[in-house]
């Protein structure tokens, strides 16, 4: 396992019943079970991705995936003088409001 044998384990336990409780140890158990089962899959999912050979790019592309058609740009429409004023003018509120300095 981890080269701990029957001395250490029931060290272990002991440390882990003082520690935690009769009550908890069950829990505490399921707990460390479960996250060991979860990386032990882990690190298999890592070795089988890391040590599977590359799939070559198909070429068989349809003409359309090959050359898409761009999105089209939104319109552009240039500000007018009385929107750039009012958003001066609400920059200008916005500072003089509440900002007394002195």
């Amino acid at each position: 396992m981890f080269g701990i044998g029957i001395p250490e384990f029931i060290l272990i336990l002991i440390v882990g019943l003082i520690v935690f409780g009769p009550s908890k140890l069950p829990e505490v158990g399921r707990a460390v079970g479960k996250a060991m089962r979860e990386f032990k899959k882990a690190s298999r999912a890592l070795t089988t991705a890391i040590n599977a050979p590359d799939e070559p790019e198909t070429t068989a592309a349809t003409p359309a995936a090959q050359n898409p058609k761009p999105a089209p740009f939104p319109e552009y429409t240039p500000p007018t003088r009385e929107s750039v004023a009012a958003e001066l003018q609400a920059g200008t509120e916005k500072t003089q409001g509440g900002d007394k300095h002195g």
